[in-house]
């Protein structure tokens, strides 16, 4: 697929497609669900991504004012806004024409987005960017092996990845579930697979009458660490991010809301690539 480069747009819904164009783009799983997820990540991105993940990944970047930054897999392009407001030069890059679309349209002229599939290697040149920052995607990509290796050619020696998933370990789709032991008064995180790399689809909105499903991929850790260094980048950062949420008051909210800040509800990792000598 060939990139195409999505014009900010001040109002309005997102552009439809040319009835000219000789070859349509593809319609992916998140182009049907992009009107759903747009309105649930609004102008400055969901609850989770505003308190946790954004500030988050921002610190973790370690950026410099007017370093460039590639949003990879960057949906409606609230982290695009994020960096923008922080003095970032950014650009962001979907496979969904209709999430590109609302990006476009809610963001400032100065952030440039890009249609393309981050498995492709030829949609920037080698050593563009300064960062590139992949959030909550990861997991939704069926092979990250050709991402992670785009990643460590458009960075500049020196430049730093971070990613951003679900943790891998305790939050697996209808394969890890709270219990509570009620001798011990605690709430506990039941895992029944973990090693196993899965397809599991998602219906997208999460509601019974839906008919669109999105696919997330679990992966161990394993999996994650070995496509990065496969990459030649090299891991230098790691954290985990518990949910900030508390319970209301009841019988179980103090354990409830000591297993919350026990297990992790995000993964975040940082990998840069090597300086040449």
């Amino acid at each position: 697929m060939k990139q195409k480069r999505i014009s900010p747009r001040r109002k309005g819904p997102p552009p439809a497609r040319r009835s000219a164009r000789p070859t349509p783009a593809p319609v992916t799983e998140w182009d049907q669900a992009a009107r759903w997820y747009n309105a649930v990540v609004g102008d400055q991105g969901s609850e989770y991504q505003r308190t946790l993940i954004f500030p988050g990944a921002f610190r973790m970047l370690e950026l410099k004012k007017k370093e460039r930054v590639l949003d990879l897999a960057c949906g409606p392009g609230a982290f695009s806004r994020y960096l923008a407001q922080k003095g970032m030069r950014v650009e962001g890059l979907d496979a969904s024409e209709q999430l590109l679309g609302y990006a476009a349209s809610r963001s400032p002229a100065s952030v440039c987005f890009h249609h393309a599939d981050a498995r492709e290697p030829d949609s920037f040149e080698e050593a563009t960017f300064d960062a590139i920052v992949c959030l909550m995607a990861l997991q939704n990509m069926e092979d990250i092996q050709p991402v992670m290796k785009n990643a460590a050619t458009w960075l500049k020696p020196g430049g730093r990845l971070v990613m951003v998933v679900t943790h891998p370990c305790f939050r697996i789709p209808r394969q890890t579930h709270w219990g509570w032991d009620e001798e011990k008064k605690m709430e506990y995180r039941r895992v029944d697979r973990y090693l196993s790399e899965m397809l599991i689809p998602i219906l997208t909105p999460p509601f019974a009458r839906s008919q669109i499903f999105t696919s997330t991929y679990h992966r161990p850790l394993e999996s994650y660490f070995q496509a990065i260094t496969e990459a030649g980048l090299m891991v230098d950062g790691l954290e985990e991010w518990v949910s900030k949420k508390e319970s209301e008051p009841g019988k179980r909210s103090r354990g409830e809301n000591r297993a919350r800040r026990e297990i992790p509800l995000f993964l975040a990792l940082r990998a840069r690539r090597q300086n040449i000598p």
